[in-house]
């Protein structure tokens, strides 16, 4: 078994360090305390080619591998956990359904400027009452001659009032269950769809997360993403890909605190020596440190299986799982090793004990998690 990088894998690394450090990081606190998304981050990613990092250069992505998405995920998770989700919602969510699912005329007309960094996207799935139980979901979608006739609410949208491009998950035929949802691509500024208020957020609080509601939203009858009725099929396997992406995020959020936690062990003096000489911080870095080790070894695997080609729901919900878990222990004994001032804004460990906690929430909880992987080593029986 190998387990180095390829060349473009570790150039892809050190790159987004670099702008993770140098773009990123100066202002993470700041923006955590005023709750305001940056766009000239985000307009400074798009030359770089990381808000079209998957995605085939012929649709103007960089032609990267998944696994370099893990890597730029963990990078800017590591300094960052708002600008990570927000590009999970971009590339991972969004880019990745029209990637997948879109005619050539759907990838020419929205994935191109999105993996460009032209636009910015989103995935709208969850409602008020349809969180785990995606079946639930209530906003119709009915046909009306050559055009779609939208309504209904989303809820928890990250990106959801910036967004240019989104896919919106909705009901075609009601009879039908999970086989009468349908997917659809909706434009910001579109009659009859509009934005509801930005959530205050625990955590990640500049990222933007909306509702959204449809009222009467017409769009052309060949904005449904794919064929009518596979939508719960197409967003199974966008959440199989979109779980790789949060477990990487999960894993950099992992990473930074135990990075802080250790120079901060290393500097403290307490009692004439500092405090990483005594073995219940020893112990509590000699953990957090094996099991990102870990988490980072199930999060590639992972990736990599799906760039092979071959079925990955099972690793990635573990992936995802066990990282997201991990990142929750890591940011936990971030805080414990600064103590008092662990408690305080002004240090980064506070921002990523908050930041880490949608890791077990977002994108299918450690709950569902568990159901998804029970489901694939029981089978049937």
């Amino acid at each position: 078994m190998h387990f180095e990088l390829t060349e473009e894998q570790r150039m892809t690394r050190e790159m987004v360090r670099d702008f993770a450090e140098n773009e990123i990081k100066p202002s993470a606190q700041e923006r955590d305390h005023t709750g305001e998304f940056s766009w000239e981050i985000f307009r400074k990613m798009g030359p770089l080619g990381l808000l079209g990092l998957p995605i085939a250069e012929e649709y103007g992505g960089a032609g990267a591998d998944t696994v370099c998405l893990a890597i730029a995920m963990e990078e800017i998770a590591r300094v960052c956990g708002s600008t990570a989700i927000t590009l999970d919602a971009h590339i991972s969510l969004a880019s990745e359904a029209i990637c997948q699912f879109g005619s050539e005329e759907q990838k020419r007309k929205y994935l191109v400027p999105l993996a460009r960094g032209k636009k910015l996207g989103a995935f709208a799935l969850t409602e008020p009452e349809a969180g785990s139980d995606a079946v639930a979901i209530k906003t119709r979608a009915i046909l009306d001659g050559d055009e779609w006739v939208l309504n209904g609410q989303k809820v928890f949208i990250t990106n959801g009032s910036i967004a240019d491009v989104m896919v919106v998950a909705a009901v075609t035929d009601p009879q039908k269950g999970h086989r009468g949802i349908s997917n659809f691509i909706v434009e910001k500024g579109t009659p009859g769809f509009h934005p509801g208020r930005d959530e205050e957020k625990m955590g990640l609080k500049s990222s933007v997360t909306s509702q959204l509601f449809f009222e009467d939203c017409r769009i052309p009858r060949e904005n449904v993403l794919g064929r009518e009725g596979e939508g719960f099929k197409q967003f199974l396997i966008v959440l199989d890909a979109g779980r790789i992406a949060i477990g990487a995020m999960a894993l950099g959020l992992a990473q930074g605190s135990y990075e802080r936690a250790l120079a901060y062990a290393k500097e403290r003096v307490q009692f004439g020596q500092p405090i990483a000489k005594f073995q219940a911080i020893q112990w509590m870095l000699a953990d957090t440190a094996t099991e990102i080790e870990a988490a980072r070894l199930m999060v590639y695997r992972a990736a990599w299986l799906k760039d092979q080609g071959v079925r990955f729901t099972k690793e990635a919900a573990m992936a995802k799982l066990y990282a997201s878990e991990v990142a929750e222990r890591a940011c936990f004994k971030a805080v414990q090793i600064h103590g008092g001032y662990g408690y305080m804004r002004e240090y980064d460990v506070e921002r990523m004990y908050r930041d880490q906690r949608l890791c077990t929430i977002g994108e299918g909880t450690s709950e569902v998690q568990r159901l998804v992987i029970a489901r694939q080593i029981l089978g049937k029986f």
